[in-house]
């Protein structure tokens, strides 16, 4: 068989069995419960992703912890300022604690999640879908058709990127009330975050909300079923986020890890704290004075035009983004497999 006719009916194979993972609508979580002993091929990555591996030494040292105690003090509040700035600049991720939000909402969310995903398959179907426009949905893999390799991992997804707001009755009942609570606590930090990036990029507290960028949320719910062989997959492939800001709950699971000079270093979860990452929309109206860093999650066995801030800009900091809509970006990053930024694809060339 030629070289050509092989790689053909390798790539008619491979979609055959995407189809019939797709069509389970059980996801990773049916695989499990279904008794497997090893992965599917469709979750296997690449021969030279798993060579590449080797390449990258491994760090477990902290990323910089952000204390928002005393925030309301004037001078507590500029140093918050100038340690969100350095971390932004330096690191596009932090830890924040001491934020507000009672340990009780957390945990309640986290079991919520876990009820949700562990209940009978038949339940969740009800929201199952891949219009990612729809308020809410469940599904596993956002890029299942377009991968090198699926991810070993399903989620929930509460989007408010149309209306701002849900009912209880929207939500699956076994989490609803929990995510209530848990989103309107977020909702109120995100605003808090956005005011203090505002101050550490020199400008107004409330510029970043003026523009928009803490409109639209979506709260995705993600599970990490225990995997046969974790080191032939990961639960999150290596990728920067594409909104402006992700607040992100940890379980005790562990798992995520953040690349910086070339090495792969893991955040440990801290219970009662979220981790913080800047997005690539921050990167690109802040004309990269903050940084959208690239991460991922090991698999485990357990509307308007948006372009650079103009009071950014200067002869000697030249604009590195062009004009774009959210939509524009939001269509260009559903359109590639997860790991490909779209960063590149608006930026000028200077």
């Amino acid at each position: 068989m030629s070289g050509t006719k092989k790689t053909s009916v390798e790539s008619e194979n491979r979609m055959k069995e995407l189809k019939a993972f797709e069509d389970t609508k059980s996801g990773v979580k049916g695989l499990l419960d279904s008794g497997i002993l090893t992965i599917p091929k469709i979750f296997i990555r690449p021969q030279d992703e798993l060579v590449e591996e080797s390449n990258h030494g491994k760090l477990d040292i902290q990323i910089p912890v952000i204390d928002l105690m005393g925030i309301e003090i004037v001078e507590i509040r500029k140093e918050i300022v100038s340690k969100v700035r350095r971390a932004s600049k330096d690191w596009g991720f932090f830890r924040v604690v001491n934020h507000g939000i009672p340990l009780t909402v957390l945990n309640d969310m986290l079991e919520g999640i876990r009820l949700f995903h562990e209940q009978d398959a038949v339940k969740k179907q009800e929201f199952y879908s891949r219009d990612y426009l729809k308020k809410v949905r469940y599904g596993s893999n956002v890029d299942l058709y377009w991968s090198g390799a699926a991810n070993w991992r399903d989620s929930l997804t509460i989007s408010l990127m149309i209306s701002d707001h849900i009912e209880p009755d929207e939500l699956p009942e076994i989490l609803s009330n929990s995510a209530i609570e848990y989103i309107n606590q977020v909702t109120i930090l995100g605003e808090t975050l956005f005011d203090i990036l505002s101050e550490s990029l020199n400008l107004k507290c409330d510029h970043l909300k003026a523009m928009g960028c803490a409109k639209g949320r979506a709260f995705v719910c993600h599970y990490y079923p225990p995997c046969p062989d974790p080191d032939l997959t990961m639960g999150t492939s290596k990728h920067t986020d594409p909104p402006f800001l992700t607040i992100l709950l940890q379980d005790q699971i562990g798992g995520l890890q953040v690349f910086r000079n070339n090495q792969w270093i893991d955040i440990r979860p801290v219970e009662g704290s979220f981790i913080i990452n800047i997005g690539d929309l921050l990167q690109m109206v802040s004309n990269d004075e903050f940084k959208s860093a690239e991460h991922r999650v090991l698999a485990n066995r357990i509307g308007p035009r948006i372009s650079p801030i103009k009071e950014l800009i200067s002869e000697a900091n030249v604009p590195l983004y062009k004009e774009f809509t959210l939509f524009d970006y939001m269509n260009n990053f559903y359109s590639k497999p997860i790991g490909k930024s779209g960063l590149d694809d608006f930026r000028l060339q200077n």
